[in-house]
């Protein structure tokens, strides 16, 4: 294993797919089901998620990514003894674009934090939505490429399908710097009023122990029902974690005095940045995914919020981030980042990207993005992405194979036909 100083946190976001529509289909999550039925425009979409990955590379962040899934998916409506005229919702889910929002991907346990001192992933089973219940073995074909080396990852099965998990979107981890030891907390719910709760309390103790973390430094707390009837439908909608910081809304938590309280049994050095509802409430943070943000450490120490443009057009999380950035808090600095075609689908910033600690060095180079690359995949994007999509038109044929093509073409040019 590498030594710890070369540990670094890399963000693999998911290229936007060209098959990216607004069908309607996460139960639970407002923005999805506000705007189902609505043009969609993939090429847009897949430009915004590149230019967010080359804005972090910009800060000196390290910066990864992950391909689309193959879509339609071919065995899908096979499966159900479909085809596109059965059912728009089962044509909707074989032609889903959502596999581009990799916090659901897997959850990661870096080496520092494990027993047998490497890496562990464990792709997401994400069975409570049909729509994306299909995407694990394509993830896990994709992990099992990017983090082949044996000799410092270990790729699991996912944990099955009797208890819902969805992956890095309700785990939060805490550390000193990335490449100590840290302390791992997994956020699950029991009831979300009207909407599922989509993280099982057993699929988040079945993955730590897969993982082989520490009990003495793993934590295992509710997130508030109230949130996820709100429309909070991951943490990660109401609560960021990176470091020594703890970024949340007052109502993330069933409890939250008493998770505070025992995160700081477990981390003494935890700072809590609490957004109170006088503030900022619920629904606005909601609205505005002020907390689906990627908290980050940037090369001079200094921590930023890189947060979704919506942040400045609702006018009491703009005065709350003023009032933060002005103050003498842990976060200095607020970045705002156009991901609108993603937003409208119910995914910010955080849910684009999966954070794994490690060393560069041990991932295959092709998933890893430098300028060059980012030339390359934003002219493919030009190219062969389709610019809109109407959700009438999936499973047309025409379409069918203009989506298949360009992935292809993606695929040819970063060197990855494997996963075709």
């Amino acid at each position: 294993m590498r030594p710890a100083r070369d540990l670094v946190e890399i963000n693999f976001d998911g290229i936007v797919g060209p098959s990216h529509n607004y069908a309607g289909l996460s139960l639970g999550n407002l923005a999805a089901t506000a705007h189902a039925g609505d043009v969609s425009y993939p090429r847009a979409a897949a430009l915004q998620g590149l230019a967010k990955m080359r804005h972090n590379m910009a800060l000196g962040l390290a910066q990864g990514f992950f391909v689309p899934l193959p879509r339609p998916n071919p065995d899908y409506l096979h499966r159900l003894g479909a085809d596109e005229k059965t059912d728009p919702a089962l044509t909707g889910a074989a032609w889903s674009a959502s596999s581009m929002w990799t916090a659901n991907a897997a959850t990661v346990s870096p080496s520092p934090d494990t027993a047998d001192g490497l890496c562990h992933l464990t792709p997401a089973n994400l069975v409570t939505m049909p729509h994306r219940a299909q995407e694990w073995p394509d993830t896990a074909r994709q992990l099992a490429v990017a983090f082949a080396d044996e000799a410092h990852f270990k790729l699991h099965q996912p944990v099955p399908p009797s208890f819902g998990d969805e992956g890095a979107a309700n785990h939060m981890r805490f550390c000193e710097s990335h490449g100590a030891a840290g302390v791992e907390v997994f956020v699950y719910g029991r009831t979300g009023g009207a909407f599922p709760a989509r993280q099982h309390e057993q699929a988040s103790r079945a993955v730590a122990r897969l993982h082989g973390l520490d009990p003495s430094r793993v934590l295992f707390v509710e997130q508030n029902p109230a949130a996820i009837a709100a429309g909070a439908f991951h943490n990660d909608v109401v609560a960021v974690a990176n470091g020594r910081i703890l970024f949340t809304h007052a109502e993330a938590f069933a409890d939250q005095s008493a998770t505070f309280d025992a995160i700081r049994r477990a981390f003494p050095a935890l700072k809590v940045v609490e957004v109170p509802s006088s503030a900022v409430t619920l629904d606005d943070a909601i609205r505005s995914y002020l907390f689906n943000a990627q908290l980050v450490t940037l090369p001079d120490g200094e921590t930023a919020l890189i947060v979704p443009t919506e942040c400045r057009e609702v006018a009491a999380v703009a005065a709350f981030l003023d009032t933060l950035v002005s103050g003498n808090g842990p976060i200095r600095r607020v970045l705002p980042v156009d991901v609108r075609q993603s937003m409208a689908n119910g995914g910010g910033p955080a849910c684009l990207r999966l954070r794994v600690v490690a060393d560069p060095a041990t991932v295959d180079p092709r998933f890893l993005l430098d300028e060059a690359k980012s030339d390359s995949i934003e002219r493919v994007i030009a190219a062969h992405w389709p610019e809109q999509i109407d959700p009438a038109d999936l499973g047309r044929s025409a379409l069918v194979a203009d989506v298949v093509s360009a992935r292809a073409k993606l695929l040819e040019a970063l060197d990855l036909e494997i996963l075709g």
